[in-house]
C-alpha cells in the first residue's frame, strides 16, 4: 500500500492544468525553433533552394579578375598555349574560366586563380585588387560567402613578348635570325 496523501480535487486540477501548461510550452517552442531556423544563406530560402554549378562561380571569378588592371593573362602555360589555339578558330567563344578553380559547398565557396602579370605592376596591389574583386563579385552576384582567395602567379608577362611571333631577323637584334 502506498503511504501518499489522497490529493483534494483542487490538487487534481491544478497539477493536471499544470502538465497541460507545461505541454503547451513545449510545443510553442518546438513551432518557434521551427520558424526561427534560419535559412542558411540567401540561396535556401523556406520556399525554396536556388542552386549554383561551379562554372556559375568560375565564370564570375574568371570575369572579375580579368577586370584588375595589371592582368595580362589568366592560367598556367598549358592553359595560355590552349587559348592560343582555340582563339584562332572563328566564332570560338573566349573561355572565361581558365585559371580558375572553385571549391563550393551550400553557403561558402573558395576560390584559386593563376594569373600572369603585367611587368612593371606590383605584384602585391594587383593580388590584392584581384582578391577584392572577385570577393565583391561573387558574394554580390551569388550570395555565397567567399571565404578564400588564393591568387598564383604563374609568369609575368614583358613588353618584348608582344613584338610578334618571337621571330627577330638580324638587324633587330645584331646576333642572327631566332625561331
Amino acid at each position: 500500500m502506498s503511504n501518499a496523501i489522497p490529493k483534494t480535487g483542487r490538487e487534481q486540477t491544478r497539477e493536471q492544468q499544470a502538465a497541460e501548461a507545461a505541454e503547451a510550452a513545449e510545443a510553442a517552442t518546438q513551432e518557434k525553433a521551427v520558424e526561427k531556423q534560419p535559412a542558411r544563406g540567401p540561396l535556401q530560402t523556406s520556399r525554396g533552394v536556388t542552386t549554383l554549378d561551379d562554372a556559375v562561380v568560375a565564370k564570375i571569378a574568371g570575369m572579375a579578375a580579368r577586370e584588375v588592371p595589371g592582368v595580362y593573362d589568366m592560367g598556367n602555360a598549358a592553359r595560355r598555349a590552349f587559348s592560343a589555339v582555340t582563339d584562332r578558330i572563328p566564332n570560338a567563344q573566349t573561355n572565361v574560366t581558365g585559371g580558375i578553380s572553385v571549391e563550393k559547398g551550400d553557403t561558402q565557396t573558395a576560390i584559386d586563380v593563376t594569373v600572369v602579370v603585367e611587368y612593371g605592376a606590383s605584384i602585391v596591389d594587383v593580388g590584392n585588387a584581384i582578391r577584392r574583386n572577385i570577393i565583391d563579385q561573387v558574394e554580390g552576384t551569388t550570395g555565397l560567402e567567399v571565404v578564400e582567395v588564393n591568387v598564383n602567379v604563374a609568369d609575368v608577362h614583358l613588353p618584348q613578348d608582344d613584338d610578334g611571333d618571337d621571330v627577330r631577323t638580324s638587324s633587330e637584334s645584331g646576333r642572327g635570325e631566332l625561331r
